[in-house]
């Protein structure tokens, strides 16, 4: 019986440990990971244009909402904004709130956006609003956008 006990434990633990929830250090980790990841992409928009950073961050089966059109697909995402994007247009972001997952596979933000164009006579105009984009953790290791 002793034998069986044994045995049972050696089984058991590390089952248990797998269903153990993420530490409160692991959550935080993440959460630095998914702001760090939303500053490169914004950097990267300022930087290279809103085409490459979309294109770069998006998930192969990430979407996007544009007006009334959903937006499937990396490629389609990146043929969108090459269409869709006009010269002098910015779109810079910050994220104001973040949460993931227990398991640290999704994540998602929310925050403040400014959209910069210029007017038909060339004055630079403002449109601003609250963003929410939903992470996946890939099986690199890499967060990309789902839905944006």
């Amino acid at each position: 019986m002793k034998k069986n006990y044994k045995l049972f434990l050696v089984l058991i633990f590390p089952l248990a440990a797998c269903n153990q929830p993420s530490s409160a250090e692991d959550i935080e980790r993440w959460k630095e990971e998914i702001v760090a990841v939303e500053k490169a992409f914004n950097d990267m928009a300022q930087a290279e244009g809103l085409v490459k950073a979309f294109e770069f961050y998006a998930a192969d089966d990430g979407v996007i909402r544009r007006g009334m059109k959903v937006i499937q697909g990396k490629a389609a995402i990146a043929k969108w904004y090459e269409n869709d994007v006009k010269p002098n247009e910015t779109l810079s972001w910050r994220p104001t709130f973040v949460e993931v997952s227990q398991s640290g596979d999704l994540a998602y933000t929310y925050g403040d956006f400014t959209f910069t164009y210029p007017d038909t006579l060339g004055a630079q105009k403002q449109n601003k609003g609250i963003f929410h984009t939903v992470w996946k953790r890939q099986s690199d290791g890499n967060w990309r956008f789902v839905w944006d």
